[in-house]
């Protein structure tokens, strides 16, 4: 289970990272869409946003109960935000080149942290 929650909250890091650094350029890549104005500071707060969730969520040193709820907070946010995308690219129909990847990654990393917290019966 940790090395699941170590790899999803680098790559959440590395997205939050990416989005206070140049929001246009993430979003132009996953939805194929401009962005301006309070986009900007919107998608800025986003990527504050996923830097505290990968922070708040990094395992500790042994396995104890702030570990099951990062853990529990990884799920949920992984399979929400794979819907989300699921949804843009269907009925929105938006089109960024990274939009079914991030998606699909979601949607594994969801799916992997099911399966390691039945493995471990942390969820």
């Amino acid at each position: 289970m940790r090395k699941v929650l170590v790899l999803t909250v680098l790559v959440e890091l590395g997205t939050g990272v990416a989005l206070i650094a140049k929001p246009a350029v993430v979003v132009r890549l996953l939805l194929g869409a401009d962005l301006a104005g309070a986009g900007i500071v919107a998608g800025r707060c986003f990527g504050v946003a996923l830097v505290a969730l990968a922070l708040a969520c990094w395992p500790g040193r042994r396995a104890d109960a702030g570990d099951r709820s990062a853990f529990r907070g990884m799920l949920v946010y992984n399979a929400l935000i794979a819907l989300y995308l699921i949804e843009l690219g269907t009925a929105a129909r938006m089109q960024g080149m990274l939009l079914w990847p991030a998606a699909i990654l979601h949607a594994l990393v969801a799916l992997a942290l099911v399966w390691t917290g039945r493995l471990s019966r942390n969820l």
